[in-house]
């Protein structure tokens, strides 16, 4: 089926439930109007739909492939690539002084999120050149800010993020790459990064690696990592590509999806010299200059998940018009499934659950915006930026898999396109962070954020959406903000015992996190449907339908959520399972 960009849904999530109309009310959008929200996401549709998404499909069939150590993406992808430069997409975001336009991180991420609506294995190139330029902006010297960001940003030039080794993947402080110093203060990087994304392809003229390596004298574990900006071709004093720099992709890995997007080992140092770097940040310094990048791709890999979600609810709800197979009340003859109370009931939970992803996603991307300048925001987008990676990856997985059902046996024959959402989504639960890690940072790093006072006013202010729900008689929320009121005081009273316990027994707390997080997703989630519904000046009624039909399926399973947070834990960490 063709792919719609839903624009009026995402404006309105980006604007009336992320707080970006707030946010512009109180000058913290810059110079973006609420006309050029909808008009850069208009043209970012019409980009998705005309150039993207009909290589979807043809992507995942051809995949990218290793010529020697060259890198053939599928057709018609280099062609989408060139059309990406001409519109200049990747500069949204990017510092005004190197040819970026400087709006809003909120703005991009929607965008992002059509884009991965359309073709997620495309978007992911772009994503993470976002993210390159966002660490080179913030930790980069002078001389290299000038140098690599103008072709960057204009996305003639494309990043990537190189942490995990054959020998340390989660556990970055286990990394073998090493940087030696040189007289020019340059450095020369000898060592091997596994499953980097577009570490090689043919669709820029330049690759710029960050790199996470040791220097000579660097103290053990991740107190000794610094980061290294790497060169596919070195840059003359021109500013123009020249030599090959000592850094090749010696394989490529064959996957469960995402199959157009080349996933490399990369060798630096390969022919024996060492590849040329150059330090960004200070010395032994590199994580936290990397996490710049990393919770930067973090929201976006959330975003993916409620991108795919989309994608998988377009093609299941027209697929459920067109299929007729047994009666259904008040229809004559073979009944389209849609009219079946269980397929309603899975597309439901299909549309709520991507929304409600969504929210977060965009929700944690405002608060970014907004925290460049205002520390409460900082810590509110510090505190979002897990759950919104976790919560809506997972989110992504599950509906893919409903859109499999929903197809019924079509669902499993590659022919319906329904099987690739399922494979491509499965990815977003484990990279950049895999979501046990993102619930593992939740409790045991955020909760005790000035000690539970950044927690206690987020859900202060989910509280005040469910006070307003109570008082809009007409769209008959009153069940679903009482509904709301018990997930949040079951999520606080976790998280008084999470962070309590974590000072006396950390194996149980850890092995609570997880549906801790997913506790937190579905009562943020179900309270920004709650918002939706009343900041719907339509009059809300289809979104109000929704927003109980989350509150008596989504937010009803926080409690037993967070019974398994706190009471359950015990039972993991005494389980005998070699």
């Amino acid at each position: 089926m063709a792919y719609t960009a839903p624009i009026a849904e995402l404006v309105f999530t980006l604007e009336e439930v992320a707080g970006l109309a707030e946010a512009r009310n109180e000058g913290a959008a810059g110079d973006l109007g609420a006309d050029d929200t909808l008009a850069i996401l208009t043209e970012a549709g019409r980009f998705a739909e005309e150039a993207l998404a009909p290589l979807n499909a043809i992507g995942d069939r051809t995949h990218a492939r290793r010529d020697g150590r060259e890198i053939i993406t599928p057709p018609g992808w280099r062609e989408a690539y060139d059309q990406w430069i001409e519109g200049g997409w990747g500069s949204l975001t990017g510092d005004p002084a190197y040819g970026g336009q400087g709006l809003p991180m909120a703005l991009q991420v929607a965008a992002t999120d059509i884009w991965n609506q359309a073709n997620a294995a495309f978007a992911l190139n772009p994503l993470l050149t976002i993210g390159a330029v966002e660490a080179i902006q913030a930790h980069g010297s002078d001389a290299l800010k000038a140098r690599y960001l103008p072709n960057l940003i204009a996305g003639r030039w494309t990043g990537t993020m190189n942490l995990t080794e054959p020998n340390a993947g989660s556990d970055l402080g286990d990394l073998k790459t090493r940087a030696t110093p040189q007289d020019d203060g340059s450095y020369r990087l000898f060592g091997q990064k596994i499953y980097i994304t577009y570490g090689e392809h043919d669709l820029a003229e330049n690759i710029i690696h960050l790199v996470l390596a040791r220097l000579p004298d660097a103290p053990a574990g991740t107190r000794g990592i610094s980061l290294f900006l790497v060169p596919k071709f070195m840059v003359g004093a021109d500013g123009a590509p020249g030599e090959r720099n000592d850094v090749a992709c010696v394989g490529i890995e064959g996957k469960l999806g995402i199959n157009a997007s080349p996933t490399c080992t990369m060798a630096y140092g390969a022919d024996g010299d060492g590849a040329v770097g150059y330090l960004v940040g200070a010395p032994n310094k590199g994580l936290a200059a990397m996490f710049t990048m990393m919770n930067n791709a973090r929201v976006q890999v959330g975003t993916q998940g409620a991108s795919i979600a989309e994608r998988a609810f377009q093609q299941a709800l027209a697929y459920a018009g067109e299929r007729r197979q047994g009666r259904a009340t008040g229809q004559e003859g073979a009944a389209s499934i849609v009219h079946h109370p269980d397929v309603k009931r899975m597309l439901l939970a299909m549309r709520a659950s991507t929304r409600a992803a969504r929210a977060i996603c965009y929700a944690c991307a405002v608060a970014i915006d907004r925290g460049r300048t205002d520390p409460f925001y900082r810590a509110r987008a510090d505190l979002l930026t897990p759950v919104a990676k976790a919560f809506a990856t997972d989110i992504g997985v599950e509906v893919a898999s409903l859109g499999v059902q929903v197809h019924g046996g079509m669902g499993f024959i590659e022919e319906t396109g329904a099987a690739q959402h399922y494979r491509d989504a499965r990815i977003f639960p484990i990279y950049e962070g895999t979501n046990g890690i993102q619930a593992i940072d939740l409790v045991r790093r955020k909760l005790a954020m000035e000690d539970g006072a950044v927690l206690a006013a987020y859900l202060a202010e989910l509280q005040e959406i469910a006070d307003a729900a109570r008082g809009h008689n007409t769209l008959n929320l009153a069940g679903a903000a009482a509904t709301l009121d018990t997930a949040l005081a079951a999520v606080a009273t976790a998280a008084d015992t999470l962070r309590e316990r974590l000072g006396t027994d950390v194996d149980a707390t850890l092995a609570g996190a997880s549906p801790f997080l997913r506790a937190l997703g579905l009562t943020a989630g179900g309270a920004y449907l709650i918002k939706a519904a009343l900041r719907d000046t339509e009059g809300g009624g289809a979104r109000a339908q929704l927003a109980r039909f989350f509150a008596d399926t989504g937010l009803a399973a926080v409690p037993g959520q967070t019974h398994a947070a706190t009471e359950g834990a015990a039972d993991v960490v005494d389980a005998v399972l070699a």
